[in-house]
């Protein structure tokens, strides 16, 4: 009864352990590290998926936005950061507003912020957290009124990303695994930034046709 009550619920998985606990049973969700060899497949579907969104950019991150691992194309948005932002554990959220970060970079900065502030805020209350509740009011500091207006902008909120080759116009696109039983997959999130016109597409396939292009992100 409390599997279906929390099923119908659509709770994450980390909370179904917690009212199976609550009601006297054990959890019945594993969490097993991501390292261990039980989850060898998951980590060749990522790198799978991860090497097929060549040249474009794509990561993987954790439920509080830790960075897990990304590909090569990553590094057109971590160039310039300070070094420190890509010391692990790095933090996806936190880098795309830091002003020492993806900040300086963003053309339509106010439209970005809303667009991660309100992801952020989205993740928070699907699954509240302390450290997600303390990340939000930290980028809400580096942002302070810097927002674009709520509502529709489009079909989506494009990043719009000045380079040393030309500006990129992105899009972003997240999976996850939608039939994971085990909280550590469950919680994983890949998100990819597309091109959002052909200018960009070209601009991402002639850095990837660089011998020294894109550095993997830690």
């Amino acid at each position: 009864m409390v599997v279906r009550l929390a099923e119908s619920l659509e709770l994450p998985l980390r909370e179904r352990n917690d009212l199976l606990t609550a009601a006297g049973y054990a959890p019945v969700y594993p969490r097993t590290s991501l390292d261990d060899p039980a989850l060898a497949p998951v980590r060749t579907a990522i790198e799978h998926v991860l090497a097929a969104h060549m040249p474009y950019p794509a990561l993987v991150v954790d439920r509080h936005g830790d960075l897990v691992t990304a590909n090569a194309a990553f590094g057109v948005l971590t160039e310039g950061m300070a070094p420190e932002l890509l010391e692990p554990p790095v933090n996806a959220y936190r880098i795309a507003l830091h002003p020492d970060g993806l900040a300086p970079r963003v053309a339509n900065f106010a439209d970005w912020a809303r667009h991660v502030l309100d992801g952020l805020r989205n993740a928070y209350d699907r699954d509240p957290d302390d450290r997600l509740a303390a990340l939000h009011a930290e980028l809400t500091g580096y942002v302070g009124t810097r927002t674009g207006p709520a509502g529709a902008l489009g079909f989506a909120v494009p990043l719009e990303l000045r380079t040393p080759d030309g500006d990129l116009r992105l899009m972003t696109t997240m999976t996850t695994f939608a039939t994971a039983t085990d909280v550590t997959v469950a919680e994983l999130r890949l998100e990819a930034f597309l091109p959002a016109d052909e200018a960009s597409a070209a601009l991402l396939a002639k850095r990837a046709a660089r011998p020294s292009a894109g550095v993997r992100a830690p």
